[in-house]
C-alpha cells in the first residue's frame, strides 16, 4: 500500500487546482524504465505504477537563481525514491511507501525541506477475501478504487530526492539527475481499514500551502497528517485488470457489477458480498 493509483488529470488542470506558478512536465528527465512509459510521463493515466514517472507539485527556488523566491513547480518525477546517499538508481522499486511512523528517524532531511503533493483521482487497493480462494489455495484479492467523498483532487502527501549520477561528468546535464518521490502512508481510518489495514495520507486543500512551505518545520507538517474524521472517501470494487501494468484507460476506475463480486466485504457496512466463494 499504495502500490497503484489514478493520475487522470492534464497538467493543464493541475496548474490551476493547485495554483501552480511553473510548469516544468514538458522538460527532459532521467528515467529508470527500460521501455517507453505508456502512455507517456505527463498523459492522463489510469493506472499508475511505481518506476513510472508521474506529475508532482512541490516549492523550489528558480533553477536561474537559488536565492530568489521558491515557487511552486509541477514536475515529472520517477515513483519509488532513491535518496541522495544511493550508491545507485536501483532501489527506486523498493520505496513507494513511507511509514509516517518512521519517516522523522529515517527521512529526516527530506520531511524537513523535500516535501510534495502527489495529485491523483484516487488509489487502487486490494482487499484479501475472508472466505474466497484462487486457485493456489490464497485468499481471493478483489481491488478497490478509493476517491474523495466530495469529488476534489486527491493530493497525497509526499516526499522527494534529487540523486546525482557520478558517472555523467556534466551536472548540467539532464540526464545527471534522478528526481523521485514516495507516497507517505498510515494507518486506514475506519471503513477503509476494511480493504487494507494502511492507506496514503491525504492533505485537504487548506493544508497544501503549509505542507509545501520551506519555512514549516518537520514537526508542524507532521501534524497536517494527524487522522482526519472519518468520512473523506468512498471506495467501489473495481475490475481485476487493474493489477496488469498493461491495463489503462477510464474503466479501470468503474464500479464493478455486484453479480462480479466474490466473498468481497462491503468497507461501508461490514457485509459480505458475492457469497463465499
Amino acid at each position: 500500500m499504495c502500490g497503484r493509483y489514478a493520475a487522470t488529470a492534464n497538467p493543464d488542470e493541475l496548474v490551476l487546482e493547485f495554483e501552480v506558478e511553473e510548469d516544468r512536465t514538458d522538460e527532459p528527465g532521467r528515467s529508470v524504465l527500460a521501455s517507453p512509459q505508456e502512455p507517456p510521463a505527463g498523459r492522463p493515466d489510469h493506472n499508475m505504477a511505481p518506476t513510472k514517472q508521474a506529475p508532482v507539485v512541490l516549492t523550489r527556488a528558480p533553477r536561474s537563481d537559488r536565492t530568489a523566491r521558491p515557487v511552486r513547480q509541477l514536475r515529472l518525477l520517477t515513483w519509488g525514491l532513491v535518496p541522495g546517499w544511493s550508491k545507485d538508481d536501483r532501489g527506486a522499486a523498493r520505496r513507494v511507501n513511507l511509514r509516517v511512523e518512521s519517516v522523522a528517524d529515517k527521512y529526516a532531511r527530506a520531511l524537513a525541506s523535500r516535501r510534495c503533493l502527489v495529485p491523483a483521482r484516487g488509489w487502487y487497493e486490494w482487499q484479501a477475501s475472508p472466505t474466497a480462494s484462487d486457485l493456489s489455495g490464497k485468499p481471493r484479492k478483489q481491488p478497490f478504487f478509493t476517491t474523495r467523498a466530495d469529488g476534489g483532487a486527491v493530493a497525497m502527501a509526499g516526499l522527494y530526492e534529487l540523486w546525482r549520477d557520478p558517472a555523467v561528468s556534466d551536472a548540467r546535464d539532464p540526464m545527471a539527475w534522478l528526481a523521485t518521490f514516495a507516497v507517505l502512508t498510515g494507518p486506514a481510518e475506519p471503513g477503509l481499514d476494511r480493504i487494507h489495514e494502511r492507506q496514503p495520507l491525504v492533505l485537504d486543500p487548506e493544508d497544501w500551502g503549509a505542507w509545501l512551505a520551506p519555512e514549516v518545520g518537520a514537526a508542524d507538517a507532521l501534524a497536517l497528517l494527524a487522522p482526519h474524521e472519518p468520512g473523506r472517501f468512498v471506495a467501489h470494487p473495481v475490475t481485476r485488470a487493474v493489477g496488469s501494468n498493461r491495463a489503462n484507460g477510464a474503466r479501470l476506475l468503474e464500479p464493478l457489477p455486484a453479480s462480479e463480486l466474490v466473498g468481497v466485504v462491503d468497507p461501508t457496512t461490514g457485509e459480505l458480498l458475492g457469497g463465499t466463494g
